[in-house]
């Protein structure tokens, strides 16, 4: 009896979910990566709650605002203030300019809301907050500071991005050294195309990221809900969303290129040879966001480079510095950045991940 059976390959997207499946259960049995995670929540967690309460205790006595008499009926309803009432826009510059009062609202005919907010050296974004609708600020003093806000939230962006991006595109680089360096890959693209694996290591990560991402923004949501900072809350909302969709795009473009970067190595000590660049590109829009979020030229110029906008653009949001369609040009600049970086890593994956030994070079990784 003729016991032989042809077993024909899985189909290509039967074979990209087998290996999303691999990939993302393998992570979600390592006790380092849940422990690590349920950490990362924990502190977030932690820290969403402080600041609401921080935030609350603040306002307790109420932000010290100069108002102008005909500007008046801008601040009725609006909860938290100290109200001054001055005859005019003069006497409100003196009392901001002395240090009386945090800000002054004053009619302006020209303003979308009606009114404008004068600051010395900078407006705090829980002042702007405050308002149903965020008013145009003019500065008297222009200086190099900001709020605490602000800076808390480039911290917040950041950091994200960093952790996220470089833990999920180092745990890339590594599968793909370790098949090689095993040779289980000669055996997995045996059985399901090259493209095919790239894709499920590639979608399995991201989709560990992005719940990495959308529970942190649960969370944040959750925290701020509890300590009643409805205002705060407000004026997130949109940066937070903007934020895990850059995400989506940016890690995809960064996970490519890391597995990419890794198939050119066949040793895991060598993988920094080739996967330090992008490493370095993570890291830069943490410090470039650190040391500038209160620099509207860098924080614009980040918001349009691909690597660097899934930082630069929430952040830009969040502290009013952006124009309506800005994300929707950057979204499309990183979604074509993004589909390059796809094809050019596919092409390096493909062509570098039988060569064993000896690193390969960029050029023989891209030619055909």
């Amino acid at each position: 009896m003729n016991t032989d059976v042809n077993v024909a390959a899985p189909p290509f997207a039967q074979s990209v979910i087998l290996v999303t499946e691999r990939e993302i259960g393998s992570k979600l049995r390592s006790k380092a990566f849940v422990i690590s995670t349920a950490i990362l929540f924990v502190g977030a967690l932690i820290g969403v709650i402080w600041l609401g309460f921080s935030a609350n205790s603040a306002s307790t006595s109420g932000t010290p605002v100069a108002v102008t008499s005909d500007a008046t009926q801008y601040v009725q309803d609006v909860p938290g203030l100290d109200v001054t009432e001055v005859a005019d826009r003069t006497a409100a510059e003196s009392l901001v300019t002395s240090g009386d009062v945090d800000a002054a609202v004053v009619a302006d005919a020209s303003s979308p809301v009606g009114f404008t907010l004068i600051a010395d050296e900078s407006a705090g974004s829980t002042l702007l907050l405050t308002f149903a609708q965020v008013p145009p600020v003019e500065v008297l003093n222009p200086g190099d500071t900001d709020t605490a806000l602000g800076y808390l939230a480039a911290i917040g962006f950041g950091i994200v991005f960093l952790m996220a991006a470089s833990l999920f595109g180092g745990t890339i680089a590594q599968s793909v050294v370790e098949e090689k360096q095993t040779r289980v890959v000669e055996l997995l693209i045996s059985a399901i195309p090259v493209r095919a694996l790239l894709a499920g290591k590639v979608i399995g990560n991201t989709v560990l990221a992005m719940g990495q991402v959308l529970i942190l923004a649960s969370i944040a949501i959750v925290g701020l809900t509890v300590t009643g900072q409805t205002e705060l809350l407000r004026g997130l909302g949109g940066p937070i969303a903007w934020f895990a969709v850059f995400f989506l795009f940016g890690f995809v473009l960064l996970a490519s290129l890391f597995a990419a970067a890794a198939a050119m190595v066949s040793r895991q000590e060598d993988i920094g040879s080739t996967t330090t660049p992008l490493t370095l590109l993570i890291m830069a829009p943490y410090f470039l966001v650190i040391f500038f979020f209160d620099n509207p030229l860098v924080l614009k110029i980040m918001s349009y480079v691909p690597f660097s906008a899934p930082v630069g653009m929430p952040l830009r949001l969040f502290l009013g510095e952006a124009q309506w369609w800005e994300p929707l040009l950057s979204l499309a600049i990183l979604i074509a950045t993004c589909v390059a970086a796809i094809a050019i890593g596919a092409r390096i994956y493909q062509n570098s991940l039988l060569r064993m030994g000896a690193r390969v070079k960029l050029r023989d990784a891209l030619s055909s």
